[in-house]
């Protein structure tokens, strides 16, 4: 497994598995099989509801959790509540997390930004970051801490594959990590005759060029997935590397094309959206 190293030098794998939309069951399962398949990076949310399903996987896999790099997000709704991180480190069923994130830029995420800044110097959270910021909203945050952000998690993906973003990521030494690394799912953009005609080459599927195109541009990838089979081939891209030339030929697709859009109303919902975090399985 590829890692890089953070600007506070604790080290991350560059490919994990994503629990978004699993069930708490299906996060354990999911977690559970993507260990046992050599994984090393969990991520997952407080809105995913599916943290105690996360830490039931990695007790589950016998994996010793100094080994698991894991990854979730607090959400705004819960910015203001002093004992956020210990609720979640309860949830999880670990003493410390390995990442912790701002899941979007809504509420008090500055008050928020300060509480994940007390945990690191308490020793609960060894790195933190953001998620869905765009470049001001990063930039306020760095004017404003004691302890950098670590990394962006944000989509991207070869129809959109963040380069002014991250241009401004590389000027203040912050990883990016993306989610929807296969454009949601979108057909067109993994079956481009480019992926086709480098899985020929390779001995790959289509999405293992993508994962792979990801990790050669500098992403950390968290591709979600719950079948084994998939897990399995998800983390098969590490025995071969694609070409300056390739590269440069996936470039070419890029159509400035978001799945997703943080609206301010929609950024506005998440700050009054409250999930029953406690009350999961």
């Amino acid at each position: 497994m590829e890692k890089i190293k953070l600007n506070n030098g604790v080290e991350m794998p560059m490919l994990g598995i994503g629990t978004f939309l699993l069930t708490p069951d299906q996060a354990e399962e999911s977690v559970y099989n993507a260990l046992k398949a050599g994984y090393r990076l969990i991520d997952t949310a407080n809105a995913y509801v599916n943290e105690r399903g996360v830490g039931r996987g990695i007790k589950k896999s016998g994996v010793p959790r100094e080994e698991v790099f894991l990854e979730t997000k607090l959400w705004p709704a819960f910015y203001e509540e002093e004992d956020q991180v210990e609720r979640t480190l309860e949830r999880l069923g670990t003493d410390y997390i390995d990442l912790l994130l701002l899941h979007q830029p809504a509420g008090n995420y500055r008050k928020a930004y300060q509480i994940m800044e007390k945990a690191v110097k308490e020793g609960k959270v060894k790195a933190i970051g953001l998620s869905n910021f765009n470049e001001e909203q990063i930039q306020e945050i760095l004017d404003n801490c004691e302890i950098k952000p670590t990394v962006l998690q944000t989509e991207a993906h070869p129809y959109y594959p963040q380069t002014e973003m991250k241009k401004f990521l590389d000027k203040n030494d912050i990883k990016i990590q993306a989610w929807y690394p296969l454009g949601h799912g979108d057909k067109g953009l993994i079956n481009e005759p480019v992926f086709s005609k480098l899985a020929e080459k390779y001995g790959k599927s289509n999405v293992q060029i993508i994962l792979r195109w990801h990790v050669q541009a500098g992403n950390i990838v968290i591709p979600g997935a719950s079948n084994p089979d998939h897990i399995k081939a998800n983390i098969d891209i590490f025995d071969f590397e694609l070409t300056a030339e390739e590269m440069e030929e996936i470039a070419k697709i890029n159509k400035n094309k978001r799945y997703y859009e943080g609206t301010p109303e929609l950024l506005a919902s998440y700050a009054a959206m409250k999930p029953d975090l406690d009350g999961q399985k």
